[in-house]
């Protein structure tokens, strides 16, 4: 049994590295783009010296399909490639078999289940129901087509067997884990590779733990460790592989969805989008404007807020010419929806929720988005929908009456973005100077506020170890060691002594009768003089309620510059690592702009005076359950 296990292991280590003998190619054969090509050759490259989990990432419409043919069928493993829509699994499937060689699909919605063949094109859903067929052992390379939807790691612990033995399936998504996992424990050396074009997840950061381009993304927990391969959308546009995106600003009124708050899940609840939406004046200027703007079109696609959002759509489109695909209409339905969109028997194709991914009509030249989405991903996957060539198409139009604020083009930042009027910002890293992208604010070209945490710099010693870049732009120390933490850590890192809850320090001072604490709604700087009339920089923190609480600080020396820098600007910076070293009063007045207030801010008496004694910043952040003020939401 071990000499089995062992040879196993050797076979299938050796599996992904050899290349078997190839069908011979003919004029009707795919032929790779450069892109393609070098994805398919960095994949190979780390799986040849490592089992990581790897990603490639690249646009919907660049051809994911051909990249997984081609790696199939230069396997020498058995090979499973999933996806979570049949429409996807036909499509892999196919381009596959157009390289002249057979593969099975195991796929309830395709009426086909079969798993006999080298290579099995498989729904996800089927599979989970029927693993042992897969769990073999045979299997040596496992695709997940838009693998956005594997669980990251705090949902995967949702997928973890229950006392009675079973799987608590949460979601959808979980049951990519139990595939996972049950494969990797038929063959401890399976390989697993994740396509995308949207490589994170809404308010939870990227899928990956860092990027091939040395910058770390996502979580040290993460089940993809690296992303092997990226091909950005401007360059695939600059080398003519995907119709040019343009945005048209509409002419008419859209919908206002500016006080619209996410769900706990991270988007909005169809009865918040309904509550806007229905029956609104604006619909019939806006459907007006499409059809006007849809003279010449081949195909236009219509992405509505909710089911009755659409059907009022419906009705004010020119009859006969278009159609309604949602969640709920019945399958045959729906294919033969799709199939008279893509004759262009249908000018008009309206959704809900549905046909953002799987969805392959590359003459649609025209994206209308009636709807808003807080995920730049969702986002992405709309307007992709139009951006695949096809004869007779030049562009595709982009019309949004939702007023999205997301730039096609802008850098990946991963996290949520904080506020409606920042954007992607360069941050420089002091210590190993790998160029950051975080979410912040700019006064021209200069970066006066920026939300980043870490570097994510990926730095490499001598003997080629790596590790992430230590430096923390925004950090808390442990009391015990001094060592620097992440805001939100409950644990030093380095000692693992329990750092200070916010929430505790704010309960202690609250039951002290010589202390008070502020919650800032504002912070004044102003210059001021001492009793022996020198000069001092005076900052006051207000109060909701009107107190108010002062420190004072001196730069006219090299050493209160110091202090000053130490003390006051290392917390107060907001754009923490841009280096800004006052020489005066008066340019701390004027680059004021650079600084931020504290939360709340905790004061002693001393005698007849308060004494400032903690200053708590990035409250929100850590957990803290305490209202802010009004001014800081």
């Amino acid at each position: 049994m071990l000499c089995h296990f062992a040879c196993l292991s050797l076979r299938s280590f050796l599996s992904f590295i050899s290349i078997r003998l190839l069908p011979v190619m003919t004029s009707t054969t795919p032929t790779l783009r450069p892109y393609q090509k070098e994805a398919v050759t960095r994949v190979i490259s780390h799986f040849r010296h490592s089992d990581d989990p790897a990603v490639v990432v690249l646009p919907t419409g660049s051809g994911k399909s051909l990249v997984i043919a081609d790696l199939a069928r230069r396997a020498k493993g058995r090979v499973l490639v999933l996806a979570h829509v049949r429409e996807l699994v036909e499509q892999n499937h196919a381009k596959y078999e157009a390289y002249g060689v057979k593969a099975d699909i195991y796929s309830a919605g395709l009426n086909a289940r079969q798993s006999e063949r080298q290579v099995v094109f498989a729904s996800v859903q089927s599979v989970v129901k029927a693993l042992p067929r897969f769990t073999t052992g045979e299997f040596t390379l496992l695709v997940i087509d838009e693998c956005h939807r594997v669980p990251l790691p705090d949902e995967r612990a949702r997928t973890l067997p229950n006392a009675e033995g079973g799987v608590r399936r949460a979601r959808k998504d979980g049951m990519y884990a139990e595939v996972i996992n049950a494969l990797r424990q038929a063959n401890p050396r399976l390989k697993v590779l994740g396509l995308t074009a949207t490589p994170y997840r809404l308010g939870q950061g990227f899928l990956y733990h860092r990027h091939y381009h040395g910058r770390v993304c996502g979580a040290e927990g993460c089940f993809f460790r690296q992303c092997v391969f990226e091909q950005p959308l401007r360059l695939m546009v600059r080398q003519g592989y995907l119709s040019p995106p343009v945005r048209v600003d509409a002419a008419v009124e859209g919908y206002d969805f500016s006080r619209l708050v996410p769900s706990a899940q991270g988007d909005y609840t169809e009865k918040a989008l309904q509550g806007i939406v229905d029956h609104h004046r604006a619909t019939p200027e806006i459907i007006s404007e499409v059809v006007a703007r849809a003279q010449g079109r081949q195909g236009v696609m219509i992405f509505a807020a909710t089911i009755p959002h659409a059907e009022e759509i419906m009705a004010l489109l020119p009859e006969g010419e278009a159609a309604l695909v949602t969640g709920k209409t019945p399958l045959r339905e729906r294919t033969d929806i799709i199939e008279r969109f893509k004759q262009k028997s249908l000018r008009y194709l309206v959704n809900v929720a549905v046909l953002t991914t799987g969805f392959d009509a590359p003459h649609v030249d025209m994206i209308a988005i009636l709807r808003p989405t807080a995920s730049i991903g969702l986002y992405q996957q709309i307007v992709g929908r139009g951006l695949r060539l096809a004869p007779d198409k030049e562009d595709c139009v982009i019309l949004d009456y939702a007023g999205n604020p997301w730039d096609l083009y802008a850098p990946e930042v991963g996290e949520a973005k904080p506020a409606p009027d920042t954007e992607p910002v360069q941050v420089i890293c002091p210590q190993c100077e790998f160029a950051n992208i975080f979410w912040g604010r700019r006064d021209g070209e200069f970066v006066i506020e920026h939300f980043g945490r870490r570097c994510q710099g990926w730095c490499e010693d001598d003997s080629g170890e790596g590790h992430q870049c230590t430096f923390r732009f925004r950090f808390k120390s442990c009391p015990q060691c001094g060592e620097e933490n992440d805001i939100a850590a409950r644990q030093c890192h380095a000692c693992q002594a329990r750092l200070i809850d916010p929430d505790d320090q704010l309960k202690a001072a609250l039951k002290l009768r010589d202390a008070l604490v502020l919650r800032v709604s504002g912070m004044q700087l102003e210059a001021t003089v001492n009793g022996k009339g020198l000069p001092r920089l005076r900052v006051t923190y207000h109060d909701e309620d009107g107190a108010t609480l002062s420190e004072w600080f001196a730069l006219e020396t090299s050493a209160q510059r110091h202090v000053f820098q130490e003390v006051f600007l290392s917390r107060h910076m907001a754009a923490p690592g841009i280096p800004w070293s006052p020489a005066s009063l008066d340019e701390v007045l004027a680059d004021q702009h650079r600084l931020r207030a504290p939360d709340f801010v905790i004061g002693r008496k001393v005698g007849r005076h308060w004494q400032i004694r903690e200053k708590l910043f990035d409250y929100a952040l850590q957990g803290g359950r305490y209202r802010r003020a009004a001014s800081a939401q």
